[in-house]
């Protein structure tokens, strides 16, 4: 009987290529080449497979700490030469003297690299002349690589606001795999369509993007970032990661010039087909552009190299809201609510603690615009939004009745202040005449 164990989509996919394997539909070879392995090691997890099932494709060291890892007091020494004294060191030359000092620093090149790339300090020395542009084939299966970007144009010419038009196009096939209307080219555009192909066609092996940042983020690492190893990553770089993506970003627009490529002729074909139906807003665009990409598919695809396709088919015990939203972090207050956007949202009492204070929870961003409050796996409260508006990362507004508002301040009492009449007030004539009576004898 095979031990359970809960696989990573990395390993899934690993799985799934040997099943391919088995079944006579992939060889060796190109399982290799999808896998990023060599021929020989592709062939040392078939043994594996074969001899402990599945789960034997699991990692050994999954949990361990990397034995070749740096501890912290030597990565902070090493920062601090790389910012003081060797700052204008290059990398080589910055490996040697640390191996010469009294007391020497044995670290490879790649890894003084990483460090001060990730510490914002550059090499010297000057970029290298780009070398010459030369056409790049296409992978030999669809669902290997898909080129992602955004086209802002006149798309309604005139009959309404700007859109920009999002697409995935499949580098084998020329597919266009989906494409939508927005707005603005943001982050949610992105996963819907990204959503779409996982539970429509599979995952896809890799993502090429230019340097936007809804892909790379430019923000430097967090102190509990530094303190994990990890790098900053935007929300659609984290989405990636999770569904083990490899992303691919281009150092010019050349380099993925099959989408580039595609504008050109949308914005010749698709702007009539817009201009036929009379769209004027991003809602009537989509409902043409549903009927206009089959065509357009139909025409323009290609066949690939090989058959069988490369999409990762979505694991039926994955939710896909589990991966497509915007994931943040917030600390509890006292009060038992959390900052969002401006917003004080209330975290009723859960059924294992009455309170959350200074709890930190894992606040989603849902696709259909719900704010979802979870903490340790377990969701606490959902949040509706107040209108329909497109989502946008790190905003929301609650629907009325949802904020936790500030009660209202105790006014201040001022203080009564005694009556004083005046000097010619018949009470103080009172207690004049009795001034003058006191000590005459009566009667």
């Amino acid at each position: 009987m095979e031990k359970k164990v809960t696989l990573t989509l990395k390993e899934l996919k690993r799985i799934h290529m040997m099943h391919e394997i088995q079944a006579g539909r992939m060889t060796a070879k190109g399982a290799a080449e999808m896998l990023g392995l060599s021929e020989r090691q592709v062939r040392r997890l078939i043994k594996r497979q074969r001899e402990g099932g599945d789960a034997a494709l699991a990692h050994g060291n999954r949990g361990r700490p990397s034995a070749g890892r740096l501890d912290a007091g030597m990565r902070e020494r090493i920062v601090d030469l790389a910012k003081g004294k060797y700052r204008d060191y290059n990398d080589c030359h910055f490996q040697e003297e640390l191996a010469e000092l009294p007391e020497p620093i044995q670290v490879s090149r790649s890894t003084l690299r990483t460090i001060r790339r990730a510490e914002g300090v550059p090499s010297p020395r000057k970029r290298r002349a780009p070398r010459h542009r030369s056409r790049r084939e296409r992978k030999p299966q669809a669902g290997m690589l898909l080129q992602a970007d955004g086209s802002r144009h006149d798309w309604l010419e005139g009959r309404g606001a700007w859109l920009s038009l999002l697409a995935y196009l499949d580098d084998a096939t020329g597919e266009v795999a989906w494409a939508g209307f927005r707005e603005e080219e943001d982050a949610a555009g992105y996963f819907l369509g990204l959503r779409a192909i996982c539970l429509s066609h599979g995952i896809p092996g890799a993502i090429y993007a230019d340097r936007h940042t809804i892909f790379q983020t430019p923000a430097a690492a967090s102190l509990e970032q530094e303190l994990a190893g990890e790098q900053p990553r935007s929300q659609l770089g984290r989405l990636l990661a999770e569904l083990g993506i490899e992303l691919i970003a281009a150092h010019s627009p050349q380099a993925k010039g099959r989408i580039e490529r595609l504008w050109e002729t949308f914005q010749d074909r698709l702007v009539k087909a817009l201009r036929e139906a009379q769209a004027s807003n991003a809602a009537a665009a989509n409902r043409v552009l549903e009927s206009f990409l089959p065509k357009f598919n139909a025409r323009f695809r290609v066949a690939p190299a090989q058959p069988d396709r490369a999409y990762l088919p979505w694991p039926a015990d994955y939710h896909s809201e589990q991966f497509f939203c915007f994931k943040h972090t917030r600390i509890v207050t006292h009060d038992n609510t959390i900052p969002f956007d401006g917003h004080r949202l209330q975290i009723p009492p859960g059924p294992q603690r009455r309170s959350y204070a200074q709890a930190r929870v894992d606040v989603w961003q849902h696709l259909d615009g719900c704010l979802e409050v979870r903490y340790q796996g377990k969701s606490l409260v959902r949040f509706r939004p107040a209108t329909d508006a497109p989502l946008r990362v790190g905003k929301f507004t609650p629907a009325p009745g949802q904020t936790w508002t500030q009660p209202p301040a105790t006014p201040k009492v001022k203080l009564h202040t005694p009556y004083r009449p005046a000097d010619d007030h018949p009470w103080r004539q009172y207690g004049q005449s009795l001034k003058s009576l006191k000590g005459r004898k009566l009667g």
